[in-house]
């Protein structure tokens, strides 16, 4: 190799190195900012104290208020969120996240005294990552909340997917379908990544669980055919009749480029 190219070798090895030295030492001392919206001061407090000790920063709103202002302004790693709460419930400041292009990836738990499957099945439709019922145990939380981010730590492999109308950027993680952007969760776009790059194979609940939420011991195969449903309608001209998102009876769900 000539003196010039191992000296530009050298150069580029020494700025990468740089690179993820400084990116560990910003990992260390920013933490990851969580948003807790909890109208009950005693459960309030509970879940800041073990947010903080498990190395999170927290910030704590009672009402719903303000909270999506202030998401704009810096926006949190992940929204932990009450339903019934005063300024407005949980599910509607679900719903306006997903409805943000800024906000939408932003993952979110309900933490909620609602314990009915009708409830929780709502609270996933609406773009939710994971359902915790209240009495909680706090080093469950703990882990819980650590499960959902850990879904999106590895990055995807940089592509561009075009299927017919439908684009996948995985760099930017955008997803446009008819020239159109449309706002995606990370686990709706993980999810349909995922297919869409094994498109033709059928794939079954217990294999898409394994392979987008990685940490499967709290989310059930019922949150596979909400999230599939929830694409659908972002996808599909009709969602009822899918194109791409194909069902397989008695074996899971398969992705189709149609002809």
């Amino acid at each position: 190799m000539a003196p010039r190219a191992k000296k530009l070798s050298l150069l580029t090895r020494v700025s990468e190195n740089s690179r993820v030295l400084a990116q560990s030492l910003y990992n260390k001392i920013v933490k990851p900012t969580i948003f807790v919206v909890e109208d009950d001061a005693d459960i309030g407090r509970l879940v800041r104290h073990n947010l903080e000790a498990a190395g999170f920063a927290v910030r704590w709103f009672p009402s719903a208020a303000t909270v999506l202002a202030e998401a704009e302004k810096q926006r949190p790693a992940l929204m932990l969120l009450d339903i019934m709460v005063p300024g407005g419930d949980g599910l509607d400041l679900c719903r306006r996240i997903r409805q943000s292009a800024a906000l939408a990836p932003t993952p979110v738990i309900f933490l909620t005294a609602k314990t009915g499957e009708s409830d929780r099945v709502l609270g996933l439709e609406l773009g939710a990552d994971d359902y915790i019922t209240k009495p909680f145990s706090p080093r469950e939380l703990v882990a819980r909340v650590k499960a959902v981010l850990r879904r999106f730590e590895h990055p995807l492999q940089p592509a561009m997917l075009r299927l017919d109308d439908i684009e996948i950027d995985t760099s930017a993680m955008l997803l446009t379908v008819r020239g159109k952007g449309v706002p995606a969760t990370a686990t709706e776009f993980r999810l349909l990544e995922y297919l869409a790059t094994h498109s033709g194979r059928v794939f079954t609940r217990d294999q898409l669980l394994d392979a987008v939420w990685r940490d499967t011991h709290y989310v059930t195969p019922r949150s596979v055919d909400v999230y599939v449903r929830r694409i659908r309608e972002k996808i599909e001209r009709d969602p009822e009749n899918p194109r791409f998102l194909k069902t397989v009876r008695g074996a899971g769900y398969r992705f189709e480029v149609p002809k």
